[in-house]
């Protein structure tokens, strides 16, 4: 029984998300999702995906900052200094 309505709740939710609009929340899904596993592992699925969920959107946020920084650098082996001359 509890099986049956984990996966009904999973289902309703996965169908749910496809009539809205993306919350652009990647970092928080896939850091949920693992963490709700690892959590479950030892009796603690809920917390397991809220500790994902920060930790998951932490990391995705450092690396959208990374990424913008190195689009924004110049070229390696760039110097500007050189152009002047």
């Amino acid at each position: 029984m509890t099986m049956r309505l984990c996966i009904a709740l999973f289902t309703a939710g996965y169908i749910a998300t496809g009539f809205t609009v993306p919350a652009r929340a990647i970092g928080c899904i896939s850091g949920g999702v693992a963490g709700a596993v690892a959590g479950h592992m030892v009796h603690h699925g809920v917390l397991g995906a809220v500790g994902g969920c920060i930790a998951g959107h932490h990391y995705g946020k450092q690396q959208k900052t990374q990424n913008a920084q190195s689009q924004n650098s110049p070229p390696h082996g760039y110097d500007s200094d050189q152009s002047a001359k």
